[in-house]
């Protein structure tokens, strides 16, 4: 019976992610070089990603087979949970049906390995031994670390200064796998020397370590750069999520009628919402799908469509997001993950399609919804995964008012567990609704390349 039991999970893994790239009514607008504004060839991104990376990036085929070794580590804790939220239904009054898929069962406690690890094979397999990366809240830093450790890969990780702080446990778990974890912005690179030498008490921000992270790939031969978010093959890789959950929902017997994840960078949220989209693409049911983002960089709310780098020092290609400028730098607030000034192409390029919507909440009304979720149904979600707590409640609470009940999906990407004091914080009345300056964000806007034809 328990071979059985087993053998019936693993099947139930996914053996092919799926790239939405395949469905989109409009294609995707090109990525462009900085230098000649035309579009980037497989070459031109051989020195920071390996050539298999490179072609999933590119690919417009519908579904990619995922190696046997990446399912064979994906057997640790995939299949992922589907739970409803009955005690939070009883605690709203709500007439809604919410369930939610829950990432936070993996090893490293969140959505995060499920590119990590798909990453980490492919380097291995052209050969690399050495990788760098960024961190916000440190998800993806102690990800990419456990991936690492299982291929023998060495990895650094750039971890945004206010985090670093914020977050030592999770800086703790990254070097526990054997990474070494880097204050950003840092003295060791171009970048963060440059950083430093105009603000020596910066914060950071995700958009400097990636550029110090790019810096170290790019002048390092035998170190590639590994990003956990934002790129077309990362989101691919997220499939994995939303492929299972339309099979559990179907064996539950509902189709979702609203589908809410939270945005940062995009990787968590196409990960669930994508493979439903494609089925509408393909003349599937409608659905509703919101994106929630915090009010503090608000990309997707507040944002430009628009030509941009996704790093602050402008090493990298640029591509077409909904951006709040490179160098835009976002107040400290504990969503570290979400602290980013752009969004995922393809998410950026869905909501301008009027595909998706987008709403943006603050951090308070966030970790309220987050410590209700926890005392009805018993999970601390990371401060991340609250916009997407708070954005389902918003919904179950609309639908209670109407008088109607639709079926909520929701991703809770994380645990909370290495950000209790973010909750101590909250508790003790000490967390703040910190919002971007204005004028800063018009400044940076007002910086953004000028690309013609956008």
């Amino acid at each position: 019976m328990t071979q059985n039991k087993f053998t019936l999970a693993e099947e139930r893994i996914p053996k092919r992610w799926y790239n939405i790239a395949a469905d989109l009514p409009k294609p995707l607008p090109p990525v462009l070089h900085p230098g000649t504004l035309k579009p980037v060839g497989p070459d031109d991104l051989a020195p920071l990603f390996p050539m298999a990376l490179i072609m999933q990036e590119v690919s417009r085929d519908r579904e990619i087979d995922i190696p046997e070794p990446v399912r064979d580590i994906y057997r640790m804790w995939r299949p992922t949970p589907l739970y409803r939220a009955h005690r939070l239904e009883k605690a709203l009054g709500t007439t809604a049906k919410i369930f939610y898929k829950y990432e936070g069962v993996s090893p490293a406690g969140s959505h995060k390995p499920n590119t990590a690890v798909a990453q980490a094979f492919y380097n291995k397999e052209e050969g690399v031994t050495k990788l760098v990366t960024e961190t916000g809240a440190g998800q993806w830093g102690s990800s990419l670390a456990m991936a690492g450790a299982f291929f023998g890969l060495s990895v650094k990780v750039y971890m945004v200064k206010v985090s670093f702080n914020q977050k030592p446990y999770r800086r703790a778990l990254m070097e526990t796998y054997g990474a070494t974890c880097v204050a950003s912005p840092s003295s060791e690179t171009n970048s963060g020397r440059q950083i430093l030498a105009a603000d020596a008490n910066s914060n950071g921000s995700l958009g400097i370590a990636i550029s110090e992270a790019v810096e170290v790939a790019a002048t390092s031969g035998d170190t590639k750069y590994a990003l956990g978010s934002v790129l077309n093959h990362v989101l691919m890789h997220q499939s994995v999520i939303g492929i299972e959950t339309i099979e559990q929902m179907e064996q539950a017997g509902v189709v979702p009628d609203v589908i809410v994840g939270y945005t940062g960078g995009g990787s968590n949220f196409a990960g669930l919402t994508f493979p439903f989209i494609g089925q509408q693409l393909r003349g599937g049911k409608k659905l509703r799908v919101i994106a929630c983002e915090p009010a503090a960089c608000p990309s997707l709310t507040r944002g430009r469509y628009a030509y941009d780098f996704g790093d602050t020092s402008h090493m990298t290609p640029l591509v077409k997001m909904h951006t709040l400028g490179s160098t835009f730098m976002p107040p400290g607030f504990h969503a570290g993950g979400l602290r980013y000034h752009g969004m995922a192409p393809l998410v950026s390029h869905l909501k301008e399609l009027g595909i998706i919507e987008a709403e943006a909440f603050t951090q308070t009304e966030c970790f309220a919804a987050g410590v209700q979720f926890a005392r009805c149904e018993g999970i601390v979600p990371a401060p991340e995964a609250n916009h997407a707590v708070r954005g389902a409640i918003k919904v179950a609470l609309e639908a209670k008012a109407m008088g109607t009940s639709p079926v909520i999906l929701f991703g809770l990407c994380g645990h909370g567990h290495f950000d209790m004091q973010a909750y101590m914080d909250y508790a003790a009345g000490k967390l703040e609704d910190r919002s971007y300056d204005q004028a800063a964000l018009d400044q940076a806007l007002a910086g953004l390349p000028k690309v013609a034809a956008e």
